[in-house]
């Protein structure tokens, strides 16, 4: 009968190790912190070797794990396993408040929090918040001035392999990623996932301050610079600030004069696309938002939604003076000037 394994028990928890120099170790990563192994490249310290051997293929390029249907590698085993389900289409982990499924558990754990709200990450530099701590780890990249990617076809450098992995693409013309229902191809994953949702209307991303919902986590975080006043960006020409980066390109077209967008009927230019859409419309005698109330038509959704309110009691606007409410804006506005005495301007025409 074989004799059983010794077991050598640690004095500080009470774990049991197989060997001596297994409870070394454990002694030297969980209750002292130690970190020996130090990165040539980067400096950062590692408790293990094998942790060691696997960071520095991030800087050798080695890549010694091949998927076997795809040809594509990866710098860990763990890493291949995960990519290997993407072929197979297994997703074993399902979100029990909307069902969504996901091929990794802490992808579903991740998922969960958009649920809840909860973001345990925190940045020690700037207080901001996370969902996941891989977020965070590129987040306080940000903080640091060691960019230590570079790209091999021009000058940039990177905080992750990562976003040095995305970046090359740009150098490339290979879109790999199709969409199956337009067959408009993209760059990366992430944007194709982004563009599905325009054919399929999800959007999972709430905000928690209101009910609105996103497609995008980008569309999100703009979103809620709304309810937090914050403006990041500012136009050089003059004082103004705004919430998105694209605001601000529409308002510099103010100061440039700038009209991209040209109405092929008439040649008449304008700073938007949905401003071109708008005329367009005059062109046509098409009217495709109808009233299911009167079956009216009408060439644009503003002036469908206006109608509307002629068959609902709801009189969303309220008098800040009085309690008085009315069914559209104008009839606000006019009412709000007996308070002051103020003459009203001329009444526009109400489609």
């Amino acid at each position: 009968m074989p004799k059983p394994a010794r077991r050598h028990p640690c004095s500080h928890c009470g774990k049991s190790c197989t060997t001596l120099e297994y409870l070394k170790v454990h002694r030297r990563i969980i209750h002292f912190g130690e970190k020996p192994y130090h990165c040539s490249d980067c400096g950062k310290e590692f408790s293990r070797l094998d942790g060691l051997k696997q960071h520095e293929r991030i800087h050798s390029g080695e890549r010694p794990h091949h998927c076997s249907q795809c040809g594509k590698s990866f710098c860990w085993l763990g890493s291949l396993k995960i990519h290997e389900k993407t072929h197979t289409g297994e997703k074993p982990y399902h979100c029990s408040q909307c069902g969504k499924r996901f091929s990794q558990l802490g992808h579903l754990k991740g998922h969960k929090r958009t649920h809840t709200g909860e973001r345990p990450y925190h940045c020690s530099q700037c207080g901001k918040r996370f969902t996941q701590l891989g977020n965070l780890k590129n987040h306080e990249l940000i903080h640091s001035v060691y960019k230590p990617y570079h790209c091999s076809q021009c000058e940039n450098t990177f905080f992750s392999s990562d976003s040095l992995r995305k970046h090359e693409i740009t150098h490339s013309d290979e879109k790999p990623f199709h969409c199956s229902q337009c067959g408009k191809n993209f760059f990366t994953l992430g944007s194709l996932k982004e563009h599905e949702r325009t054919h399929t209307a999800e959007k999972p991303y709430h905000c928690s301050k209101c009910v609105k919902t996103f497609s995008s986590s980008k569309y999100l975080k703009e979103h809620k610079r709304i309810h937090s006043g914050v403006k990041p960006y500012h136009c050089p020409q003059c004082e103004k600030s705004f919430a998105r980066p694209r605001d601000l390109k529409y308002h510099e077209r103010t100061h440039t004069g700038e009209k991209p967008y040209h109405c092929s009927q008439c040649g008449k230019t304008f700073f938007l696309s949905g401003h071109l859409k708008r005329h367009e419309l005059t062109h046509s005698v098409e009217k495709p938002f109808h009233c299911f109330q009167c079956g009216k038509d009408f060439t644009q959704s503003r002036y469908l939604k206006k109608h509307e309110l002629i068959h609902s009691v709801q009189k969303p606007f309220h008098c800040s003076q009085c309690e008085k409410s009315f069914k559209n804006l104008w009839n606000m506005k006019v009412h709000e000037q007996r308070h002051t005495k103020e003459k009203p301007s001329t009444v526009p025409t109400v489609e």
